[in-house]
């Protein structure tokens, strides 16, 4: 008669019949990942350097291939983007990331570490509060008034330009920068109110409002601006594509190599910012205008001849376009305020 088996306790079936799970998506799990949806098993709550690590982790890992990444982006150009053609990626942080992350730091050493004055600094010399024409058609008007035994009437500078001149020039400054709008441009008072308050700040408020609202929207502007110089890039290396097999072709080429070169400028810009003014800062400059040149030979080939007439032609048509970037940021700092 064989012996009958003790019946399994409730901490045996428990612990050996329900296997662990995970807590997100409930899988079985065996390891302090979990292989379904890569979960970590071991929860707790993260000490503060492991929260700031986690925090950096969304955009950079702070670990070998970071390191590694940051030399071949600092002294090696146009290596980043050979290895991201051939096919190597895993070693390196994607460009896209790579780009937000420099970004990012870029204007965060630029808002927190450059004073305003630095960066923009405004003519002392007080504006003309008003011309001739001005003052002779306000006292024009005050005279007229008088003569009919009425109360003189100034027009505010703040009314919206009605005349058939205005709705003829469109948007303009007149001679004492007071900003002219059709009254048919939806929110043409809100424009002009916003110009006449800004005229009205010291010009120390002024620089501090500029820069404040370039910092704000510089990095839209910057965003905007990496797909125009890949559009560019593609101009500028059209055809003989048979010759040069290995040139990129694609657009989605050419914005890696936007993406990595735009990273290298932030990445030493911050450099350049926080390096005393000398020669240091003189060799980060320096260093740029190499690194640039020496990445369109490293990435594109062709001959020196070549290379240089094309980043003449890069430079002369980025320096347009960031220009009249600049142009956007200042409108923006000042109307959108």
């Amino acid at each position: 008669m064989s012996a009958v088996e003790p019946a399994p306790t409730a901490a045996t079936s428990s612990s050996e019949i329900e296997p662990a799970r995970c807590r997100n998506c409930k899988a079985p799990i065996a390891g302090r990942f979990c292989e379904n949806c890569g979960q970590e098993t071991d929860l707790h709550l993260p000490t503060l350097r492991e929260f700031a690590r986690e925090a950096a982790g969304r955009y950079v890992a702070f670990d070998g291939r970071f390191w590694r990444t940051l030399f071949a982006l600092a002294f090696r150009p146009g290596r980043l983007t050979r290895e991201y053609f051939a096919g190597r990626r895993r070693r390196f942080i994607r460009p896209a990331r790579l780009y937000l992350f420099a970004t990012l730091i870029f204007f965060a050493v630029t808002r927190f570490a450059v004073e305003p004055e630095y960066l923009l600094k405004l003519d002392d010399t007080p504006a003309k509060t008003s011309s001739k024409k001005t003052e002779a058609a306000k006292n024009g008007g005050a005279e007229t008034a008088a003569s009919k035994g009425g109360t003189p009437q100034v027009a505010s500078e703040i009314d919206v330009d009605t005349t058939a001149e205005g709705k003829e020039k469109g948007v303009y400054f007149d001679d004492d920068l007071h900003l002219h709008v059709p009254d048919a441009l939806p929110g043409a008072y809100t424009l002009k109110s916003r110009w006449e308050r800004f005229q009205r700040l010291s010009n120390v408020e002024k620089e501090d409002q500029i820069v404040d609202g370039m910092l704000r929207y510089g990095p839209y502007a910057m965003f905007a601006l990496v797909p125009a110089f890949a559009l560019l890039l593609k101009l500028a290396y059209l055809g003989r594509h048979k010759r040069y097999r290995h040139r990129p072709r694609l657009f989605g080429e050419h914005l890696v190599f936007a993406a990595h070169n735009h990273a290298f400028f932030f990445v030493a810009g911050t450099v350049a910012l926080l390096a005393p003014a000398g020669v240091l800062r003189a060799i980060v400059i320096g260093w740029i205008v190499f690194y640039l040149f020496r990445a369109l030979r490293t990435v594109y080939g062709g001959s020196m001849i070549g290379a240089f007439l094309r980043a003449f032609f890069l430079f002369v048509s980025y320096s347009v376009l960031v220009g009249l970037a600049t142009a956007g940021l200042v409108v923006a700092a000042v109307l959108l305020h």
